[in-house]
């Protein structure tokens, strides 16, 4: 009963250590992207036709703090990503450590294809159909807390859910999921993601098309990405308990 005491009191500290490594990360970054606010903020209103206002003081501090929180959240990723496998690290076998660790820059530049993917297709995509619905009945002024509350919706959940398959690839290697269960929630997983798809997007059927496909598109990804570990890791469990066995054989021989 001690034991088990213990060893909980040991995994919790090792928790406990990589939280506050990552935590440490995420300040340092955003710092740094505090000191940049001014030049990150003219790059993504270099192409609007007006110029952001504030209805007050807070307003420019929010602006601040936002995007130095996407720019230390964005950067800090990896270092979560290498902090959770060194926390996993001591339950897995040799191969499951050296294929999941393979999976950490794949996991970052995923999530930079996503943004990529809100900022560039989904984003002005929406923000013209929607300004357009004002024609000449409105004047269009954008204040900056709404304006980058926009970007954030529009670009943030791409970057979390084009992530999909190194997730499902790295569960798939601690046994956690399989292809064949992905297969048979594959109608739920279609209808959670279309819902995620409209929600997201105004009403309108083109822009609920436009991020629909790409989502399902990821799934199917994920599933056959699924195969190819799945087997793998079968092929590997395989050969470990066949050297297991032969140094099983040789200890046995040896104490004869």
């Amino acid at each position: 009963m001690e034991d088990k005491e213990l060893n909980l009191i040991d995994h919790l500290d090792e928790l406990r250590k990589r939280l506050i490594i990552t935590v440490a990360a995420f300040i340092i970054f955003f710092i740094v992207g505090f000191m940049y606010v001014k030049e990150i903020y003219h790059w993504f209103v270099r192409d609007l036709d007006v110029k952001l206002i504030v209805l007050g003081p807070s307003d420019i501090v929010w602006v601040y703090l936002m995007i130095a929180s996407v720019i230390a959240i964005a950067a800090t990723i990896p270092i979560l990503a290498i902090q959770i496998w060194l926390f996993v690290k001591p339950a897995l076998k040799p191969f499951e450590r050296k294929i999941s660790l393979s999976y950490i820059p794949a996991l970052f530049i995923l999530f930079l294809i996503g943004l990529c993917f809100g900022y560039f297709v989904i984003f002005p995509t929406v923000l013209d159909f929607l300004v357009s619905l004002g024609g000449d009945m409105l004047v269009t002024n954008f204040t900056a807390d709404k304006y980058f509350r926009f970007v954030l919706n529009m670009t943030i959940p791409f970057g979390v859910l084009f992530e999909l398959p190194v997730v499902i690839m790295f569960l798939t290697s601690l046994g956690i999921v399989n292809p064949y269960v992905l297969t048979k929630l594959r109608k739920y997983a279609y209808f959670v993601l279309i819902f995620i798809a409209i929600v997201i997007t105004p009403p309108e059927f083109m822009s609920d098309f436009i991020v629909a496909v790409p989502l399902l598109f990821l799934y199917e990804i994920s599933i056959n990405l699924s195969k190819i570990v799945y087997k793998r890791k079968l092929k590997n469990e395989k050969k470990w308990e066949e050297v297991a066995q032969e140094s099983e054989v040789k200890v046995d021989s040896t104490d004869e």
